[in-house]
Formats: structure tokens, C-alpha cells, sequence
């Protein structure tokens, strides 16, 4: 439990240095958009954004390999003609 805490409280303080040292405002160009944000900002929203693309991969992955189980995966040949054999 204590680890934990000590974990935690570590990576706190890593994020409050980053944070301090990132302050300054950037601009960020994207065709017609202009958003002038603080740089430790940009990269934890980049951060977030890199989390959510990966989840959602993740996810659709998964799902493909649920839907495809059974017949097409169990290596027998799928009946086509509704002939029982």
C-alpha cells in the first residue's frame, strides 16, 4: 500500500515538474484552425488523444475476433449448399 502511495505521489510530482517547465503558450496551425494553448497542455490532450486511438483499435480488434468464432475458425469447412452430409 505504501508503494503505491509512493508510486503515485512520485509520478505526481513528475507531472507538476513537467507541467512548470511547459508553461509557455504555442500555436497550433491546422488548415483554417488556429488554438494558442500552453505546450504541457498540447501533450497531454495529444496524450489522451494517442489513448483513445489505441483503446479503439484495441476494441475493434477484439470485437473482429469475437464475431469471427465458430465455423469459420473451428477449421471445418462451412456447409454451403444445406446439404447435412
Amino acid at each position: 500500500m505504501q508503494f503505491r502511495l509512493f508510486v503515485w505521489l512520485s509520478l505526481l510530482a513528475l507531472v507538476v515538474v513537467f507541467v512548470a517547465q511547459n508553461a509557455q503558450a504555442v500555436e497550433l496551425r491546422f488548415l483554417f484552425w488556429r488554438v494558442a494553448m500552453s505546450l504541457a497542455l498540447l501533450f497531454i490532450v495529444i496524450l489522451a488523444v494517442g489513448f483513445g486511438a489505441g483503446w479503439i483499435l484495441r476494441s475493434w480488434i477484439a470485437w473482429r475476433r469475437t464475431r469471427g468464432t465458430g465455423v469459420a475458425n473451428s477449421g471445418a469447412a462451412p456447409d454451403k449448399g444445406g446439404n447435412a452430409g
